[in-house]
This record gives structure tokens, sequence and C-alpha cells, in this order.
């Protein structure tokens, strides 16, 4: 899937592949849990996570691997030695296999995240 019409992030998961779909779910509840006060809204047809109406993170199900969007380059920045093994455009954290995520790497990331509004490129 490269994007969904989905209105909301529960059509969104049951649109994606069974095989993606348990660890979409598992980075979307991490969003949900390290994410306080911001909105889960769709845009750009993934789901994304806004604070004052500035997209700050997304994560999407892709043809060939699942993607976890950053927009913030301050946290970027912040996490640069733990992100310089990873398969990382520049905002787009990417796993080919949904069980090579690393979720405390995305947990601490949402969580710096979290702690004060940044600059979103």
């Amino acid at each position: 899937m490269v994007q969904s019409n989905a209105v909301d992030v529960d059509g969104y998961l049951n649109e994606v592949a069974e095989d993606r779909r348990v660890a979409l779910a598992k980075v979307r509840q991490l969003c949900r849990d390290e994410l306080v006060g911001f909105d889960e809204v769709m845009a750009y047809g993934m789901p994304a996570y806004e604070r004052d109406g500035a997209c700050e993170i997304a994560f999407a199900g892709q043809k060939q691997y699942i993607s976890f969007y950053l927009m913030r380059s301050d946290v970027r920045e912040a996490f640069e030695e733990r992100l310089a093994g990873q398969d990382m455009g520049k905002g787009c954290l990417r796993f080919r296999k949904s069980e090579n995520i690393d979720f405390d790497l995305l947990r601490d990331l949402l969580k710096a995240t979290a702690i004060r509004p940044g600059k979103v490129c």
C-alpha cells in the first residue's frame, strides 16, 4: 500500500496486509502511549500525529518496507548515533521486515518528540 483513502487509522490498519498489520498496530500503540496531547489523524494517506496542527510523526506500510516518519530534525540530530546503522532517508526510517523493527528505538524517538515542540522540516 502506498497511499490509503481510509478516513481513520482503524480503516487504514484494516487495509494493510495481515503480516504487517500486527507490527503497524504496535507502532500505533507506541505513538498513542508516548504522544500524549497529539492528535491522531490521517495525512497524505497514512496515520500521522499532530501537535498544534503540525505533523511530527507518521507511519505507513509501503510496498517494500514499513516506514516511520520523524519530521523533527532536532530529534534526528539528537539520535544521530543510534540512527547511524538504520536504513534512513532524510526523515523516513525504513524497516524491510516487520521482525526487524527496533521498537525500543521508536519509543525513545517518540519520547524525545513528545517532550517539547520543535521545528518540523
